[in-house]
């Protein structure tokens, strides 16, 4: 390639990343607008002189008028400003957002975004009708004891085998997760932590139907719901999620990998691979399920990142929703 064109290259890729960042400032500054007119609506006071509490005083502010004192006129309710916090259209307006969800390539959505926390920052502020929580098949599905699968039964169009990752039990994934565990599986092999694999990843709703059950007649209905899912509210049924156990001479069980070479690598680096550990200890006030370090949850890079860099420990916070430690009913 000539001089001349190499330097048009480079002239065109410049202008694409010059239009990228204002998309992305037009986004974010569009979200934070929304965030403050929320807070100002919260914050201005309603100024209230209660007639009760005049009338009640002995002496209150008024006036001598021919020699009859009077009262001064109570102050009536000030009207409080209603400021329309219009359903921000901001994020979902933008061509490049609604081109990628047209595509269903969630990755693509949260960058147009303007990254991990602009995304989130923009859903919490409802400037993103457009995404939805309770999509399962976004990767950002919010799956937890308040939050059921839509519909119940729901099944991954996507799945495939896992391709580098050993699965212990012949175990399915989406695509996306699959592709980023392998590169997982690959960084914890070159940081010489050891092998991992995978015990268990997506679980159908039927399959759920009888784990949950067996749970239930080993160990009671109150101590199966705090390790183990209803069927309709597992995160494994949504192809994002796996339990992973960690190899040597042969592999071990989901409750040594915690304090396993693997099992610390993968808590402090899992986030870089577009996971998070779903079930933190000292969390189960929020999530509504005991620390369990082996189940990672695929909610992706970006996302991730930002979950990572937020210091965040549930999605329920990330996302600003409700803890969810026991079901509805």
């Amino acid at each position: 390639m000539s001089t001349r064109a190499t330097d048009a290259a480079d002239t065109r890729k410049a202008a694409r990343e010059r239009q990228m960042r204002r998309r992305r400032r037009r986004v974010a500054i569009g979200a934070l607008i929304v965030v403050l007119l929320a807070a100002l609506v919260l914050l201005v006071p309603r100024v209230i002189l209660s007639t009760a509490a005049v009338d009640a005083a002995p002496a209150g502010p008024g006036v001598v008028v021919g020699g009859v004192y009077e009262r001064a006129p109570v102050a009536q309710e000030l009207p409080v400003p209603q400021l329309a916090v219009v359903a921000a259209a901001a994020l979902c307006d933008e061509p490049a957002v609604q081109a990628a969800l047209a595509a269903r390539d969630d990755e693509a959505v949260v960058e147009a975004a303007g990254g991990g926390e602009s995304f989130r920052a923009a859903v919490i502020a409802g400037a993103a009708p457009c995404i939805s929580l309770s999509d399962p098949a976004r990767r950002w599905v919010v799956v937890d004891k308040l939050r059921p699968l839509s519909p119940l039964d729901y099944e991954p169009a996507n799945l495939g085998s896992l391709s580098q990752v050993t699965s212990l039990n012949g175990g399915h994934l989406r695509q996306d997760a699959d592709a980023a565990l392998s590169a997982l599986g690959a960084g914890a092999a070159a940081a010489g932590v050891g092998d991992v694999a995978v015990l268990s990843s997506y679980r159908s709703y039927r399959t759920q139907v009888s784990t949950y059950a067996q749970h239930v007649d080993d160990e009671g209905q109150a101590v199966a719901d705090a390790g183990s899912a209803r069927p309709g509210y597992s995160e494994h049924q949504t192809g994002l999620a796996l339990d992973m156990v960690a190899c040597g001479r042969g592999c071990g069980g989901l409750d040594d990998f915690g304090a396993t070479a693997q099992g610390q690598w993968v808590a402090q680096h899992a986030w870089e691979y577009g996971f998070i550990v779903r079930y933190e200890d000292g969390y189960m006030g929020v999530t509504g399920y005991e620390s369990e370090p082996w189940h990672l949850r695929f909610i992706g890079p970006a996302l991730a990142k930002a979950y990572h860099d937020g210091g965040f420990h549930t999605l329920e916070d990330f996302f600003g929703l409700p803890p969810a430690p026991d079901y509805a009913g």
